[in-house]
């Protein structure tokens, strides 16, 4: 019986076709890069003139690549205001804020989403109606109560009316409901876990991606709050970081590279803060997905 010999053009067929299959993704990356470099831009854009000169940006052509005035500029901010002292309260209140999210949210989510109770459906309903309204609309009520709490002026009022929020019970509730099984739940159950020792055992170890997300966002919406700050704090020992270089924006005029400087110092905390949740976020995203 004859052999057959397989044509070299049959031979070379498969690299060929892998390699169309594999450029689409290839070219893919191409959008991806440029949608980075267009989201990077506002950072290196801070950095350039917080390192340069006032008078450098009403220069022709206008300064694109980062000075030599980093020190100076500095040394302005750390002079014009009690930069420090106005980091330490930012710090203090967000992460209060965010350790108190984080537990409130998450107990209230689980909660809601693996128990039932009276009213249940009513109560999140009207969670999420509050949700959608205007937090302006809480402003004058919410300072009439620090009024009458004595909290004006201290960092209390910002703390406590921000310990737990809608968005964050949402987003765990969502995160829950998918990611605990209630054949687990009832395991525990029967081994004589209440609710408490549940939450603490066997939902916190499997929630802590979505706690990541969440601490995150909390932390940086607590850091970059301004307006309510401006509202409630009245003692200029106790301003928080934002309305402290919304000041030395009204007292440097124009000096934008002063400006800018000071506002590069408070990204600083929140690129660490990102880098830290993130790197968590990631690890246990992928071990849950091993797993």
């Amino acid at each position: 019986m004859a052999l057959r010999t397989v044509p070299p053009a049959t031979v070379g067929a498969r690299p060929a076709e892998s390699r169309t299959v594999r450029d689409p993704a290839r070219w893919a990356h191409v959008p991806l890069g440029l949608t980075a470099l267009l989201l990077l831009f506002p950072f290196y854009w801070t950095v350039v003139m917080a390192t340069n000169t006032n008078s450098d940006f009403y220069r022709t052509p206008p300064v694109v690549v980062p000075g030599t005035h980093l020190l100076e500029n500095v040394s302005s901010v750390l002079t014009s205001l009690n930069f420090f002292g106005s980091m330490a309260n930012t710090f203090i209140v967000a992460t209060s804020v965010t350790v108190l999210v984080l537990f409130f949210d998450s107990m209230a989510a689980f909660a809601f989403a693996k128990y039932e109770f009276p009213g249940k459906k009513l109560l999140f309903g009207l969670m999420m109606l509050f949700f959608m309204l205007p937090a302006q609309l809480s402003t004058v009520p919410q300072f009439i109560t620090m009024i009458n709490l004595g909290w004006v002026g201290t960092l209390q009022a910002l703390i406590v009316p921000a310990a737990a929020n809608a968005f964050g019970i949402f987003w765990m509730r969502q995160y829950i409901a998918g990611a605990v099984p209630d054949e687990i739940l009832d395991a525990a159950t029967v081994d004589g876990c209440g609710f408490f020792r549940q939450y603490l055992l066997v939902v916190l170890p499997v929630i802590r991606p979505g706690l990541a997300f969440l601490g995150i966002y909390t932390f940086v919406a607590a850091w970059n709050d301004y307006v309510w700050p401006l509202i409630v704090l009245v003692n200029p020992d106790m301003l928080t970081l934002q309305v402290a270089l919304s000041q030395l924006n009204a007292s440097r005029g124009t000096d934008y590279a002063v400006v800018m400087a000071g506002a590069l110092l408070a990204i600083v905390p929140l690129v660490v803060v990102f880098l830290l949740f993130a790197k968590q976020f990631v690890a246990d995203s992928v071990k849950g997905a091993v797993r």
